[in-house]
């Protein structure tokens, strides 16, 4: 197993070298030029076009991509993502003071979605072809055919005009109040999850009726073993694999999620920091919140890996 983990460590360095230069590169090809922007708005300059070349040397872009990159790079590899291009203030701690937003919204709905669509899920296919099994499918189909950020405006809007209540919007720590935190990020959370909870649903449905046709699974029938005891028992630890590893894959729809519910709910976290930084093109501040994300990402995707091996012990060996 120890050995195992190490291939998956080792795998994670190309993985983010490939995702650090996707993250510098494209950024850079958005439509727009952050020095026609500066000058325009006279950040830098008077605004006269002479000034151009000396506010792009000053920002350091006049030199070649591969130079930035290189020089960019050095400087993350000592946890300095640079500076914002328009308040010079380090990106690092821009990311670091949202970043928690971010991540407790992003957890707290992946663990409503598991929480909805795993129970489901296993009874639906237990009770295959039964009127729960008809809802739970309905109730999925429903889920993925509502856009979450059409559901989030109507959440924040429908209820202000009738009786003229909001979201709270007022972001409290949760160590300091963890009751008020919870209430902040409860309607948020609760909308990305549930969406996210249809496709798990269906997944662990899915596999549940798969395992529960298989042999093992009726010799334990035969012995007489209670429902409960062979479906969580038998068939559940068989069925989550592929579960898991659908996980995996939904962290990154999820941080996208957060991008637009963030804004909807006005919870000043990556997603709104991203969104800033797109309108005025300011590329560090773009650049650090990708690679973070993706770091995430690649994070949890090792935790999936280390789930996969844990519960198919062939994989330890076969990969």
């Amino acid at each position: 197993m120890g050995f195992y983990v190490l291939r998956r460590l080792l795998a994670l360095i190309p993985t983010l070298f490939i995702a650090s230069v996707i993250a510098f590169t494209v950024v850079r090809l958005v439509p727009g030029d952050v020095l026609d922007l500066m000058l325009s708005e006279n950040v830098y300059s008077s605004g006269a076009p002479e000034d151009r070349a000396q506010l792009e040397q000053a920002l350091g872009l006049d030199k070649p991509l591969y130079q930035q990159y290189l020089h960019w790079a050095g400087d993350a590899l000592q946890g300095d993502l640079g500076e914002s291009l328009w308040r010079n203030t380090p990106v690092t701690g821009e990311i670091a003071a949202r970043l928690d937003v971010t991540l407790e919204l992003g957890i707290l709905a992946l663990l409503i979605a598991l929480a909805i669509g795993l129970p489901i899920g296993i009874f639906a296919a237990v009770r295959q072809e039964t009127l729960g099994d008809h809802i739970g499918r309905t109730f999925s189909i429903l889920a993925l055919a509502v856009p979450n950020f059409w559901l989030g405006t109507l959440v924040v809007i429908l209820p202000a005009l009738w009786w003229g209540w909001s979201p709270p919007n007022k972001l409290v720590p949760f160590f300091e109040n963890p009751l008020e935190n919870l209430k902040t990020f409860l309607l948020p959370s609760l909308i990305l999850g549930t969406s996210l909870s249809a496709v798990i649903m269906r997944m662990t449905r899915t596999m549940m009726l798969e395992v529960l046709r298989q042999d093992y699974i009726r010799t334990a029938w035969a012995k007489g073993l209670r429902e409960r005891r062979v479906v969580l028992m038998h068939a559940v630890k068989n069925a989550m694999i592929p579960v898991i590893t659908l996980v995996g894959i939904l962290v990154p729809i999820l941080f996208g999620g957060t991008v637009i519910i963030e804004q909807i709910f006005r919870l000043p976290g990556l997603g709104q920091l991203l969104l800033e930084a797109v309108s005025t093109r300011d590329y560090p501040v773009i650049t650090g919140v990708f690679l973070v994300t993706g770091v995430v990402v690649m994070l949890v995707n090792l935790l999936v890996d280390l789930c996969y091996g844990y519960l198919d012990p062939k994989v330890r060996y076969d990969r």
